[in-house]
C-alpha cells in the first residue's frame, strides 16, 4: 500500500518513535495568563491579564498617554476598576488591552469592561474565591456594565 510505504520512508521501517517529554509541570513554571473582552456598541478590547507587576497598557501606550488628547482627561475610566477593586489588587498583575471598532468613546468603555472582567476572571482562576466575590461585588453595585456586555 502507498500508506504505509510512505511511513516506511518517512519514519522508518519501526514506525514514528515519540520523543520523550517531560508533561509534569510545577504551578511555578505555568503562565498565570487569562484572556478577556469587553463590548460597547462596535467597540471590541481584548484585555490579557497575567502575573507581573501592575502595568497596565492599552493599545502599546500606558494610560496615562492615551490618545486622542481630550481623551485623556477621561482616563478615569480606565482607572475606575483600580480605584474599586484597591490598588493592592493591581499590583502583582500586568494587563495588556488592546482596541478596535466603534468610537473613541464606545473603545473606553469595552476598554474598561475588559480590565474589570480580566481582573475577576484571574482573582478566580489563581487567587481564591472570596477576594474574587468582593471585587465583582463592588464592580456590580457601582456599575453593572462593568462586567456585563452591552448589547447593542
Amino acid at each position: 500500500c502507498i500508506r504505509d510505504r510512505y511511513q516506511r520512508r518517512v519514519h522508518g521501517s519501526r514506525g514514528y518513535i515519540w520523543p520523550e517529554f517531560d508533561f509534569a509541570m510545577s504551578a511555578v513554571d505555568k503562565k498565570q495568563k487569562v484572556m478577556t473582552f469587553g463590548k460597547k456598541k462596535r467597540a471590541i478590547a481584548v484585555a490579557s491579564c497575567n502575573k507581573g507587576k501592575g502595568m497596565i497598557r492599552v493599545n502599546g501606550v500606558p494610560l496615562d498617554l492615551v490618545q486622542p488628547a481630550p481623551l485623556r482627561l477621561k482616563v478615569q475610566f480606565f482607572q475606575e476598576p483600580i480605584l474599586l477593586a484597591g490598588k493592592s489588587k493591581f499590583r502583582d498583575i500586568d494587563i495588556r488591552v488592546r482596541t478596535k471598532g466603534g468610537g473613541a468613546v464606545a473603545q473606553m468603555y469595552a476598554v474598561r469592561q475588559a480590565i474589570a472582567k480580566a481582573v475577576v476572571a484571574y482573582y478566580q482562576k489563581y487567587v481564591d474565591e472570596t477576594s474574587k466575590m468582593q471585587i465583582k461585588d463592588a464592580f456590580v453595585n457601582y456599575d453593572r456594565n462593568m462586567l456585563v456586555a452591552d448589547p447593542r
